[in-house]
């Protein structure tokens, strides 16, 4: 008797500390099931509850149940923080998430939208706009017209997966497992001010280039079922398509603004790419500020539960935007009750919130508790937001390491951009007639000129969000190479190299230079403040184009977000290359202009020759642009010029 006692004592005590959800054995759905009948409302709500690192402690962390952190844009730990610095960071939070009573980790996320661009000394890669025009270069049996043909008119997503893979290792050398990238918007109007974040007009690219989210990722296993998110372990992240849906669509490009287009137009053009998203395994879905035909995307039921989720069949989670509940009404928090029952309603699941969390969880909880939002809506979040908590091992392996800081601004890493940044330029000049081209240019002259305010500027380089949020203007804001020090360090050392960032056109006469490369363009921006009407070149870049170029030989790259305003100067640039935002390595730059390698680019977005034609993409009746989509000049490498 005593023995049976025993017995039973034992397969108690075993019963009561094995919990089944922290089993990495059992099955995915099992270890849902089992932690779901486990928690409270208030641990539901706090799992759908993403806040600002700048209010996030230990102790919020525990007594709101928090599921998810993020940085915004410039938001960091410390000015210049080491990989370090973030992984201690990181870590004091999520153990004040595993301190709670079921021990629920939180995944932090963050903005690596061109490599892991908040992080001091990370490696900055072209934004988007630039890797659209990149395109794969024949390596072999490259004397048969069929296979030239056939490579050269390729884009290149096998290095965008290149670029993704090196972005996970850099943003997990930091302890964060969770970005927001990639943006697969459609950019129909280059007035809009994130046309950069989108790789192209035509949607055929944009799918193409989410080969970035088995890079970011990892490839999705030959069995796994259509929807089902999927992180293949501690070197990769989570990734999320942005913005759903139509953000790139705007009227006039006005951010956040209205896209007016029917169901077929809405499918055919900005949707194609989730379903190449969500058949990779795409861990989460960002709802975008915009609107469709006046319905706010982030209250649109239809499309966000009754498309993406039942009709894709999407089994991530889906996540607002930055205060994106906020502005389902005007002005932005109106009546946040309302949003909370909108956004919640329409199928988001976790709520980017990110400062007043206490507001948004009360209001939350209440309207679950008067039957407002049933339960089964919050169920269905919370399961969501575990399913690719648990597949991408957050639970088994929640605290970061230091095993990986080595990789964030690596060498590797930055050949690799490199590579990018002379993939991504584009040749829509080359002298006055085919047989007399300037490019690629002599690296033994007497003397050279360097002009232009985006020379010398490694912020300007970069763009926006690099760093902060809107980007920033100078050479100390991250590790990199100007396009200046590019040049210096590309010439023959017996080369002068002058540089005068707006000379006057005496000052390039009387110094009888062999040549000069002009280098101007737009100034950083982020969103609603990059929307232009006029979309010109950044003063005094336009005064210092003339001022050179009547004066001596010159290339002017353009340094932009998206095709600018270059007609009227044409006729005096002898070559014109569109560089984009090329990042921190300039180096590639100069690979190009010089002949180490050849121009390869082709446009990705259509080159207009007023603004009054906006918008204006290929296959539209009025079709006239200055520089047609899928134009580019090539010239081949010449070794040793």
């Amino acid at each position: 008797m005593l023995g049976f006692l025993l017995l039973c004592f034992l397969a108690a005590v075993t019963e009561a500390t094995y919990i089944k959800y922290k089993d990495p054995k059992q099955p995915l759905g099992a270890r849902i099931r089992d932690l779901m009948s486990r928690m409270t409302l208030a641990e539901k709500i706090g799992q759908m509850t993403q806040i600002e690192r700048a209010v996030a402690t230990p102790d919020v962390m525990k007594q709101f149940f928090i599921g998810s952190v993020l940085s915004g844009g410039g938001s960091v730990p410390a000015p210049k923080a080491t990989a370090e610095t973030w992984v201690n960071m990181v870590n004091g939070l999520q153990k004040g998430a595993l301190s709670t009573r079921l021990g629920i980790p939180m995944i932090y996320g963050i903005d690596a939208v061109h490599g892991h661009n908040n992080v001091y000394k990370a490696t900055i890669f072209p934004h988007n706009v630039g890797l659209g025009v990149t395109r794969q270069v024949c390596q072999l049996f490259c004397e048969l017209v069929l296979i030239k043909y056939f490579v050269q008119s390729m884009w290149d997503p096998a290095l965008v997966k290149k670029i993704g893979d090196a972005t996970a290792l850099e943003v997990r050398a930091t302890g964060i497992p969770y970005v927001f990238a990639p943006c697969i918007a459609v950019c129909r109007d280059p007035r809009w001010g994130r046309c950069y974040e989108s790789y192209s007009e035509d949607h055929k690219i944009v799918q193409a280039m989410t080969e970035i989210i088995p890079g970011l990722q990892g490839d999705l296993p030959a069995n796994s079922k259509k929807g089902v998110p999927f992180v293949a372990g501690k070197k990769k992240v989570a990734a999320c398509a942005k913005h759903y849906v139509g953000d790139g669509g705007t009227t006039k490009g006005i951010n956040e603004n209205n896209t007016v287009i029917n169901l077929n137009g809405l499918l055919s053009i900005h949707m194609p790419a989730y379903y190449n998203s969500i058949s990779k395994g795409v861990a989460t879905v960002m709802v975008s500020y915009s609107s469709w035909n006046g319905k706010k995307m982030h209250a649109n039921h239809e499309l966000v539960t009754g498309f993406l989720k039942n009709k894709l069949k999407f089994r991530g989670f889906v996540i607002s935007d930055w205060e994106g509940i906020d502005r389902i009404t005007a002005p932005p928090h109106a009546n946040y009750s309302y949003s909370v029952q909108a956004g919640v309603s329409a199928g988001i699941d976790m709520v980017m919130v990110p400062n007043n969390y206490k507001e948004f969880i009360d209001d939350l909880t209440d309207q679950v508790k008067k039957n407002i939002i049933p339960m089964s809506r919050i169920d269905d979040a919370v399961k969501r937001i575990l399913r690719v908590k648990f597949v991408m091992g957050l639970f088994d392996s929640p605290l970061a390491d230091t095993s990986l800081v080595n990789q964030l601004g690596s060498q590797e890493h930055r050949e690799l951009a490199r590579e990018a940044v002379r993939k991504s330029l584009v040749l829509l000049k080359n002298g006055e007639a085919a047989d007399k081209p300037l490019l690629p240019l002599p690296k033994k002259a007497s003397k050279i000129l360097v002009a232009g305010s985006h020379a010398d500027n490694l912020g300007y380089q970069c763009g926006g969000w690099t760093i902060t949020w809107q980007g920033l203007g100078g050479n100390d804001l991250t590790a990199g190479s100007t396009i200046l020090h590019a040049v210096s360090n590309t010439v023959d050392p017996t080369t002068q190299v002058v540089f005068n960032e707006n000379p006057d056109a005496n000052f390039v006469k009387s110094n009888k230079f062999s040549y000069a490369i002009v280098v101007v363009g737009e100034q950083p921006y982020a969103e609603t403040y990059g929307d232009s009407l006029n979309l010109t070149i950044s003063e005094p870049g336009l005064s210092t184009i003339t001022n050179v170029c009547g004066a001596v030989k010159c290339v002017v790259v353009v340094i932009s977000g998206r095709p600018v305003v270059i007609q009227p100067y044409l006729a005096q640039i002898d070559a014109l290359v569109a560089a984009w935002l090329p990042g921190t390595e300039g180096q590639g730059v100069a690979d190009v202009l010089f002949g180490d390698y050849g121009f390869t680019g082709k446009l990705a977005r259509t080159w207009f020759k007023t603004v009054d034609q906006l918008p204006m993409n290929v296959g539209d009746p009025h079709y006239d642009p200055l520089f047609p989509f899928g134009f580019g000049l090539t010239t081949k490498p010449t070794k040793g010029n």
